[in-house]
């Protein structure tokens, strides 16, 4: 008989990582199973996006998302924060409302951008800007940027356009694929749309400590403002829903056709043994709060972070072997080879050949990712 699977902290560790780190399989077919990936514009030595996806599909090169966007069934949109998003769970963010209201004026040259953009197919924010020459604006940071462009992000945030591919990472707009009288349809019922968003933010995190799951919620109000009074009973209804269970005081939820005892989880695989180097918004590491409790230490995305301040790196990667998060890396590109700064909580590498020979091989990856030494 197999030795029977304890709930606790291990078997919970390594439920996260086996069900997120799947095998790979096709970009398709990851980004379905996710539903959601987190993009961000830094390179370092490449967007977030891409590290996260180049664990999950087969070959993955840096900004394969970005050159097959157009034919794959994926938009841009908010969701817990802005990213890639299936239609299926990008129709349970819209319609959202139009506030703040605009104008007469604006609402205008809203009108007037979205026909223009309608009659032209697809459309550079700089054909907007010397089409209509509607001049510059205070951004939210306090910087300037231009009207015409601020006006394109609201009519794609109000789902009134899409964006169609990107321009040297620049948003090309076209209007919607599906064309409504009114707008995007209402869902048949508020509760439901909503539970099904929690229970995709589950399926994504999963396994997920409540509070941490409150704090999700939270940040969905970026994708349904229209539902902000209706988060706390959406989240009371997902912890009455959802399996759960206490470990160590800490309340743990996963999606309703999930066991995280089950021996799927805890076979030893093929994989195991690998090093991975992860993005910081990668869902095995994105829930800081998780991570502590995982890896006894705290992660913190430290870009934003002014340098003095900065305890790892600019974008330091969570590196992990088999089912531990031991340090982290700071990747950088030189003379067409990958430079690896390397930091370890314990303070040095794990003894021995194992781990050495799997970083090597970690790095080589992502060497083949990038595309490095190739003429």
């Amino acid at each position: 008989m197999p030795p029977q699977i304890a709930l606790n902290l291990t078997s919970l560790r390594r439920y996260a990582i086996a069900r997120s780190l799947f095998a790979p399989t096709t970009l398709p077919q990851a980004l379905a199973r996710l539903g959601f990936v987190q993009a961000d514009p830094i390179r370092a030595p490449a967007r977030a996006q891409d590290v996260v996806l180049r664990h999950r599909v087969k070959g993955y090169k840096v900004g394969d998302l970005e050159r097959r966007y157009a034919r794959l069934d994926v938009e841009e949109d908010f969701f817990v924060n802005y990213g890639f998003v299936t239609p299926r769970l990008q129709a349970l963010l819209h319609p959202r409302p139009r506030h703040p209201k605009w104008t007469d004026e604006q609402h205008a040259m809203a009108t007037a951008i979205a026909q223009f953009v309608a009659q032209r197919g697809t459309v550079h924010p700089k054909q907007v800007d010397d089409y209509f020459g509607h001049g510059n604006t205070t951004n939210w940071f306090g910087g300037n940027s231009k009207i015409s462009t601020q006006m394109l992000d609201d009519l794609h945030y109000r789902g009134q356009l899409r964006v169609a591919r990107r321009d040297k990472g620049t948003r090309v707009y076209a209007a919607p694929k599906v064309q409504h009288a009114d707008g995007w349809p209402a869902p048949p019922s508020e509760d439901g749309a909503l539970d099904a968003l929690a229970d995709a933010i589950v399926d994504l995190y999963a396994p997920l400590p409540a509070p941490s799951l409150r704090q999700l919620m939270g940040l969905l109000k970026n994708g349904v403002p229209q539902w902000a009074n209706r988060m706390p009973a959406a989240y009371e209804r997902a912890l009455q829903r959802l399996p759960s269970a206490t470990v160590d005081g800490v309340t743990w939820l996963w999606p309703l056709a999930e066991n995280p005892l089950d021996a799927r989880w805890h076979r030893r695989k093929p994989t195991d043994g690998a090093v991975r180097l992860l993005a910081p918004f990668d869902p095995v590491v994105w829930d800081r709060r998780r991570f502590a409790l995982f890896w006894q230490w705290t992660y913190t995305f430290e870009a934003y972070t002014p340098p003095a301040k900065r305890l790892r790196g600019y974008y330091a990667l969570p590196l992990l072997w088999n089912d531990e998060v031991m340090g982290w890396a700071n990747l950088s590109q030189s003379q067409g080879r990958l430079q690896a700064q390397l930091g370890y909580v314990a303070g040095s590498a794990p003894a021995g050949r194992n781990f050495n020979a799997a970083l090597d091989r970690e790095v080589a990856a992502m060497e083949e990712f990038l595309k490095l030494g190739v003429e």
